[in-house]
């Protein structure tokens, strides 16, 4: 899925997310190839020589004026407020939940902002993009070694260069902080299909890879991606070797795409041989005009945890499912299961006690309503459930939590 501008991805396909394939998403992929156009040198017309100039034959085109640098960058954002309550809260706090992590509260998740070069992929190109976070979800996706402050971030900051390889097909080179190449769902919650985030994105991938990235799109079925990073989710490496991740995405039907991922190296702080590994699967499928269904798996393990000599082993499924009951309203639900065998992803995280192992998983609706210009508004309904007593009160832990939401958001 082409990763075009995305933040108009937020309200024209709330419901397309795809981590690798949309706003995450690289100002590369955004530019189509028409966009080349702009640029003087594929504008200008070719001079004639047939052309007499002023000495009374035919005068020759004039030659458009060359674009500025400054017109070629592309300014977009959004804001995003929302409000949640739970039925088992701990305190002003929702176990093991993430953007929505406050009980009764008005919460200012997100005001981002995005400049960008867009990226041509039919000529020799270059460009870049910045993204600026503010807000309380920034506090939560942040890396290691970057601090601007408790609600502040870059999730992206990145230069791009573009090699061209003929019709539709390039190699791009990215430095800097991009987001990962993981998951369905994004950082930018008004891409997502839901209003939370689901257990997966949460619990089982990066947010960020530091480092370098080579693209390449050999054909229109087929891309891939490799990149080598200084762990997941730092900016500084916390030990002395890099980590790798790859993903080939096919499309074998115009409505079908999947795309397998793959990941190595050590994460652990100060251990160069103590290695995370495992792999992911994302299928997305069309289902006539309205309908788009999304399934993930992930699988993964890393050694020497929870003890030295041991081995951390978790997987877990997603599946979510969009459709248009109008123009202006869509329905997108959502169900995760994690399977978390040695508590290695869960535990003491976001509220979690500690544990040896916890099997958890949720179930999501939301309504995407589009009624005002680039204005979205979602009220959802949340079931969380785990096998072990986790929320409420610690005087009277539950298994289970039903929660209320309401997001509002601004696309510009």
């Amino acid at each position: 899925m082409s990763r075009i501008s995305t933040m108009a991805l937020g309200l024209a396909l709330v419901a397309s997310p795809a981590r690798w394939a949309s706003a995450q998403a690289d100002s590369a992929q955004a530019a189509p190839p028409a966009r080349a156009q702009g640029d003087s040198a594929a504008a200008a017309p070719k001079d004639d020589p047939t052309a007499k100039g002023d000495s009374g034959g035919t005068a020759a085109p004039a030659t458009p004026p060359a674009e500025s640098w400054a017109a070629k960058i592309k300014v977009s954002g959004y804001a995003t407020a929302s409000y949640t309550y739970s039925t088992q809260s701990t305190g002003d706090a929702l176990v093991g939940r993430f953007y929505d992590r406050f009980q009764d509260q008005i919460e200012l998740n997100a005001a981002k902002v995005m400049v960008e070069k867009p990226v041509a992929t039919d000529k020799w190109d270059a460009g870049a993009r910045v993204d600026l976070l503010l807000g309380q979800n920034a506090a939560v996706i942040k890396s290691a070694g970057l601090d601007l402050g408790s609600n502040a971030d870059l999730p992206q900051a990145f230069a791009t260069f573009n090699i061209p390889a003929g019709p539709d097909r390039y190699v791009q080179l990215k430095a800097g902080k991009i987001a990962t190449l993981m998951g369905v769902e994004v950082i930018e919650d008004v891409v997502n299909p839901n209003l939370s985030v689901g257990n997966q994105f949460v619990y089982l991938e990066n947010f960020t890879n530091t480092g370098l990235r080579v693209d390449v799109k050999p054909s229109a079925p087929v891309d891939f991606q490799v990149a080598v990073f200084n762990g997941w989710d730092v900016v500084t490496d916390n030990n002395g070797r890099k980590s790798f991740m790859a993903r080939v995405g096919l499309s074998p039907t115009a409505l079908t795409t999947v795309g397998l991922l793959g990941y190595f190296g050590p994460e652990q702080a100060g251990n160069n041989t103590s290695n995370r590994y495992g792999g992911e699967v994302v299928l997305t499928q069309k289902v006539g005009s309205r309908t788009t269904v999304y399934a993930q798996g992930d699988y993964g393990e890393e050694e020497d945890l929870p003890a030295a000599g041991q081995k951390a082993k978790w997987w877990g499924v997603g599946v979510w499912a969009t459709h248009d009951l109008t123009p202006k309203l869509n329905l997108a639900v959502r169900g995760d299961y994690i399977d978390d065998k040695n508590g290695a992803r869960t535990s003491g995280v976001f509220g979690f006690p500690p544990n040896t192992r916890q099997k958890f998983g949720s179930g999501t609706a939301t309504l995407n309503i589009k009624t005002w210009e680039n204005a979205l508004l979602r009220p959802e309904v949340r079931y969380d459930r785990s096998n072990l007593a986790v929320y409420g009160e610690a005087s009277d832990p539950k298994k289970d939590q039903v929660s209320f939401a309401l997001g509002a958001s601004y696309v510009f």
